[in-house]
């Protein structure tokens, strides 16, 4: 078993090694979750919908 002191030396080493996204790469990608988001939020608002008026149809209920 490795020391703690040890274990923080080889962290440290390997968050070196990490390259590290830039701000404007950060900004493209949070963009593009926002918009992905939005989109998805939008079918299953829709796909939602259909489905209830589907089956309210065959229920029935409602009329």
């Amino acid at each position: 078993m490795a020391s703690p002191f040890k274990f923080l030396q080889e962290v440290r080493e390997e968050t070196r090694k990490v390259t590290w996204p830039s701000r404007k790469e950060t900004m493209i990608t949070t963009a593009m979750v926002f918009v992905m988001v939005a989109i998805t939020s939008v079918f299953f608002l829709i796909a939602d919908q259909i489905i209830r008026i589907a089956v309210t149809f065959v229920l029935g209920i409602g009329s």
